[in-house]
Order: C-alpha cells, then sequence, then structure tokens
C-alpha cells in the first residue's frame, strides 16, 4: 500500500501530498476554485482596476459632452461646471488614495482651473459654492500651488457663506500665502461672526491657523532650497 511505504519514500509522499495542498489552498485563495463565490484575489484586483477604468470613461464622457455644449455656447454656465468637475474627478482619479496630487493630474488641474475662469467670466449669481470648494483643493499646496490663487477662491466663499469658519479658512489660506493684510482682516471677521460666548476660541483659532500656516510655509521654504541644492 502507498501509506506503507517507510523511510525516505514515504517522506517524499508527504512532500509531494502537502506540495499539492498548497497549490490547491492557493487556487482556491487566488481563483476561488470550489467556492459559491466566484473569482479570488486575482479577480478582486482585476475589479478594484475596473471600477477605476470605468469611472475615468464615465469622467471622460461628460468632459466630451461638456465641450461639445461649450462649442455651441462658450458661456453655458451649466457645461462649464460640468468641464472642471470632470476634470477634477480626473485629476482625483489618479491622486487615489494619496493626500498630494500626483504630476501625472496636473493637466486636468490646470483644465479644471481654466474651465474654472471661464465660469467666474460669466458673473455667476450665486457662485457655486461645491465647485468653488473643489477650486479651493486644486489651488492649494499638494495640487497645483497657485496660493494667491486658492486665497481668491477661499475669499469668495467666505463672502458667500458669511460664517466664522469660512473665514477662519481664509486666515489660513492667506497666512500660508503671505499675505498678512488678508489673514489679519479674515481673523477679525471670523472673530465678528462668532456667538459672543465663542468670540474667545474663535480668537484662539485664528492664532493657531496664523501659526500652523507659518509653520507649514516654513517647511515648503526649506523643501524648495533643498531640491534647488540638489
Amino acid at each position: 500500500m502507498l501509506f506503507d511505504l517507510k523511510g525516505k519514500r514515504r517522506r517524499l509522499v508527504q512532500v509531494v501530498y502537502l506540495t499539492l495542498a498548497v497549490l490547491m489552498g492557493g487556487g482556491l485563495v487566488l481563483f476561488g476554485i470550489g467556492g459559491d463565490v466566484s473569482g479570488g484575489l486575482f479577480d478582486a484586483f482585476s475589479d478594484r482596476q475596473g471600477n477605476v477604468s470605468n469611472a475615468d470613461d464615465t469622467f471622460e464622457d461628460r468632459r466630451t459632452q461638456a465641450q461639445e455644449r461649450l462649442e455651441r455656447n462658450p458661456r453655458d454656465e451649466e457645461a462649464l461646471k460640468a468641464l472642471v468637475r470632470a476634470n477634477y474627478q480626473l485629476a482625483s482619479s489618479s491622486a487615489g488614495q494619496a493626500t498630494t496630487f500626483p504630476p501625472e493630474s496636473q493637466d486636468e488641474l490646470r483644465a479644471a482651473a481654466a474651465a474654472w475662469e471661464r465660469y467666474l467670466a460669466t458673473d455667476p449669481d450665486p457662485i457655486d459654492e461645491s465647485l468653488a470648494n473643489l477650486m479651493l483643493q486644486a489651488y492649494g499646496p499638494g495640487a497645483l500651488n497657485q496660493l494667491d490663487k486658492a486665497v481668491d477662491t477661499a475669499q469668495t466663499l467666505a463672502r458667500a457663506d458669511e460664517t466664522s469658519q469660512s473665514y477662519l479658512r481664509l486666515v489660513q489660506y492667506a497666512s500660508l500665502a503671505g499675505d498678512t493684510r488678508t489673514a489679519d482682516l479674515a481673523g477679525q471677521r471670523a472673530i465678528e461672526l462668532a456667538p459672543r460666548d465663542q468670540r474667545s476660541t474663535v480668537t484662539d483659532q485664528v492664532e493657531q491657523a496664523k501659526a500652523a500656516s507659518a509653520i507649514q510655509q516654513a517647511q515648503g521654504g526649506q523643501q524648495g532650497d533643498g531640491a534647488a541644492g540638489e
């Protein structure tokens, strides 16, 4: 009998069966063999890549549709908004889970910014605040790093929103851009808009926002100096 073998031949048989078990187990996990649920790890990776690809196709279609509408009417506000969003979403898709946008997303970010400027030129009233929030991210340090434009966008949002929090955000971006005058004025407005019993807290938040932005600005300068010296 096969299992009555002894010595080296028995060990060889055991090794062969162990190897087969590992391969079969790997097949179950990687390919989903023998389970009620089709697919395994390879299919999961393929599904994720497929989902990203499908999303990109959707954004590409939206961008194309918006561009076609703008060929007929260059001042079509809805088409311009759709173009901003489609380009920003394509840039975000390139970024994935990263906290900053990668170099390959810069073209889409610049295209979003160009569409945003065209949208602003139509003098929208009221301005689309959700779109402005996207552009605030697009102009930020982890994206296009156009801090003057980020300050303008934050200022637009603050004026539209007129809340203490929106002016605190303007303090942050103005301080990051080195625009101390705008940061000071925004800080004063943030305190004025806060309820009386919260003004002391908001005053502290204004100072914290300025300090945090100053630190971030200094770190950015050091990184730039280091890159220039390489």
